[in-house]
C-alpha cells in the first residue's frame, strides 16, 4: 500500500494494532533465562544480565532495584518486582547524563558508578557518584518517574558509592568511598552529615574504616539502622575476587566493629558481594548482590539472610564458621502471597510502537539524528559519519545496544539497508574491549557482507576484515549464536530460513566496567548533507 493512500483513520488503526502487538510482546518473558523455577523455588542468578552494583528497597508490597550504568544512556535503570525473583525493567532515572559537553561524547568507564536507592518522605531518592565530579541525587514521587534533574550533593573528584541514612533523631548522614584512580586514595570509608532534605552534604567528614590492613578495595557501603546499631554493609577484596563485610556501631561516627558475613567458600560463585539488604512484608531477610562474569557483566544473585546476635549471615553457613556462602537454588521469599507471574527484563523487540524499547541504550547522550522510531513497524537507524578521531567502534557514540541476556542464546534480526551512498555500512555487533560484527556495506553501488573484528580497542586496536560476500537483496537476516564462555558465531540469510555461516568464531570480552553488549551499528565514511539508514524490522532472542 502506498503511504499517500493511508487515511488518518487507517493510520490510527495501524498504530493501535501495533501498540497491541507490542504490549503482547512486552508480556512475554525471556526464552533463555528465567530465575523462577515455577515450583516455589528460584535459581541464581535472578538476573543473568549486567545490572552492576545493584541496590534495592521495598516500598509497601513492591520492590525496586537500580544499578550502575556508567556511560550507557539512558542511565540508572529502574526495575520492579513483587517477589524479589521476577523483575521487570520499568524505566530509567537519567534520560541524559550531565554535564552535556562531557557525556555527549563516549566516556567508557565514567559516568554513573554504584548508586543507592532509598524511599524517604514519600519520595524515591537515588544517590549516585560520578567519579570525576562528585555525588549527585535525583528523586521522584513514582519509581517510573518523572525523575528530577540531578543535584550535586557533595562535590569532589574520586568520591564514590554514596549511601544516605535518615536517622530517627532527625539527623541525616551520608557514607561514601574513594576511587583511587581519581582521589589518589582508596580502601577507606567515610561519613558526614547532610541537611534534612539530603540535598547537601556538610564538610564534617570522619573516616570510619581504613581497609588497608585487611579489607583491600573496600567500597560500595550501604547504610542501615537496626536495634540501636548503625550498620554499613560493604564489599571488600575486589570486584571479581572479593567478599562481603558488615560494620556496626552504637555511634554513627564509630568506632565500628566489623565482620565478614559472606564469601565464595566452597561455592562456584566468585566475588559474591556488593548489594542490598531487603526485608519482606513477612520479616524475612534477603540480600541481593552481583557476581562478575566478565563478558556477561556483573549478574545479580539473591541470597537468604538471617541475623545472629545482631550480626547478619548471608547465604548458608554449612560449616558453622559464621560466614555464609552463596546458594544456587533456594525457596522463594515469602512475600505474603503464594506466587506472582514470571517477569524478566525485555530482550526481543518487534519495533511495533513509535517508541524505543527500554532494553536499548547508547554509548553517549543520544542525538535525534542518530535514529528515530516509526509508526510503520521498524526503527530507523541513520548512517551517521564516523567520528573524526575514531580508530574503531570503541570511539563511536551512536551504537544501539542491549545487555547480553544469558550465557547461551541466539540473536536474530531482520533489517533492510536503505543505503544511498558508497561507504555507508550497518550491521549486527557484539561490543566490548574486543568486538566483532557483521558489516553490510555499499561499495561501487553494490552491497557486500563481511565479518569485521577488532581486539584491545581500549588500546587503539583496529579492525581486521574477513572475506566479503556480495548480497543481492537489501533486506537481510543477520544472526549471532553465543555459547558458554562468550563464544560467538555469525550467520546470515537472504530468505529468513536458510542461514549460512560467515567469518570465524569470536570470543566476547567485557567493556570498561560493563559486560559485552549486542546490537546495531550504522555509519558512513565522510560527511555530506544526507544519509542512508537501516530499517530494523525486528530483533529476537531465542535459545
Amino acid at each position: 500500500m502506498k503511504l499517500s493512500k493511508i487515511t488518518p483513520i487507517l493510520l490510527l488503526s495501524i498504530v493501535m494494532q501495533m501498540a497491541t502487538a507490542q504490549e503482547k510482546n512486552d508480556k512475554q518473558y525471556s526464552q533463555v533465562w528465567v530465575a523462577d523455577n515455577g515450583d516455589g523455588t528460584y535459581k541464581n542468578p535472578i538476573l543473568y544480565a549486567d545490572y552492576s552494583d545493584p541496590d534495592a528497597i521495598r516500598v509497601g508490597d513492591d520492590y525496586y532495584m537500580t544499578a550502575s550504568s556508567f556511560n550507557c544512556i539512558p542511565g540508572l535503570p529502574i526495575l520492579h518486582s513483587k517477589d524479589l525473583v521476577n523483575w521487570k525493567l520499568i524505566g530509567y532515572a537519567l534520560s541524559v547524563q550531565k554535564p552535556l559537553n562531557v557525556y555527549n561524547k563516549v566516556q567508557h568507564g565514567n559516568g554513573v558508578w554504584a548508586p543507592c536507592i532509598r524511599y524517604h518522605n514519600n519520595e524515591f531518592h537515588i544517590y549516585y557518584p560520578d567519579p570525576d565530579f562528585g555525588i549527585y541525587m535525583v528523586k521522584a514521587k513514582k519509581a517510573e518517574g518523572p525523575w528530577s534533574e540531578p543535584v550535586m550533593v557533595k562535590e569532589g573528584k574520586g568520591l564514590i558509592d554514596p549511601t544516605p541514612l535518615w536517622d530517627e533523631n532527625g539527623k541525616t548522614y551520608l557514607a561514601y568511598a574513594f576511587a583511587g584512580s581519581r582521589a589518589g586514595i582508596k580502601s577507606a570509608l567515610a561519613v558526614c552529615t547532610m541537611n534534612t532534605e539530603g540535598s547537601h552534604a556538610n564538610n564534617d567528614d570522619i573516616m570510619i574504616l581504613d581497609g588497608h590492613p585487611d579489607e583491600p578495595t573496600v567500597e560500595g557501603p550501604k547504610f542501615h539502622k537496626r536495634n540501636g546499631y548503625y550498620y554499613l554493609f560493604a564489599p571488600s577484596g575486589g570486584v571479581a575476587t572479593g567478599w562481603q563485610i558488615v560494620m556496626r556501631s552504637k555511634n554513627v561516627f564509630g568506632p565500628y566493629e566489623k565482620r565478614k558475613v559472606m564469601d565464595q567458600g566452597k561455592s562456584s560463585i566468585n566475588g559474591p558481594h556488593q548489594g542490598a539488604w531487603v526485608q519482606t512484608q513477612t520479616r524475612e531477610d534477603w540480600f541481593i548482590h552481583f557476581q562478575d562474569q566478565f563478558a556477561y557483566g556483573r549478574v545479580v544473585h539473591l541470597q537468604p539472610m538471617k541475623w545472629e546476635n545482631d550480626w547478619p549471615v548471608i547465604g548458608t553457613d554449612e560449616d558453622k564458621n559464621g560466614i555464609g556462602e552463596p546458594v544456587m537454588t533456594y525457596k522463594k521469599p515469602n512475600v505474603g502471597k503464594k506466587s506472582f507471574p514470571i517477569e524478566t527484563p525485555p530482550e526481543s523487540d518487534e519495533f511495533n510502537t513509535p517508541k524505543l524499547g527500554l532494553q536499548w541504550q547508547w554509548h553517549a547522550n543520544p542525538q535525534i539524528v542518530w535514529g528515530l522510531p516509526t509508526a510503520m513497524g521498524y526503527y530507523s537507524l541513520n548512517c551517521i559519519p564516523v567520528p573524526k578521531d575514531a580508530t574503531s567502534l570503541y570511539d563511536v557514540p551512536n551504537l544501539l545496544l542491549q545487555k547480553l541476556p544469558a550465557n547461551t542464546f541466539t540473536a536474530t534480526t531482520k533489517i533492510t539497508f536503505n543505503s544511498r551512498f558508497d561507504g555507508e555500512y550497518t550491521g549486527l555487533v557484539i561490543m566490548g574491549l574486543d568486538y566483532s560484527f557483521l558489516c553490510l556495506k555499499q561499495v561501487d553501488g553494490k552491497l557486500f557482507l563481511s565479518q569485521k573484528t577488532a581486539k584491545k580497542v581500549d588500546r587503539k586496536g583496529t579492525e581486521t576484515e574477513g572475506k566479503a560476500v556480495q548480497i543481492t537483496n537489501k533486506t537481510i537476516y543477520l544472526q549471532a549464536k553465543v555459547k558458554p564462555g562468550g563464544i560467538c558465531d555469525f550467520f546470515y540469510s537472504e530468505d529468513g530460513k536458510n542461514f549460512t555461516p560467515i567469518g570465524e568464531s569470536f570470543t566476547a570480552r567485557e567493556g570498561k566496567w560493563i559486560g559485552a553488549k549486542i546490537g546495531f551499528v550504522a555509519l558512513r565514511e565522510g560527511i555530506i548533507n544526507d544519509a542512508g539508514n537501516v530499517a530494523i524490522d525486528w530483533f529476537r532472542i531465542t535459545k
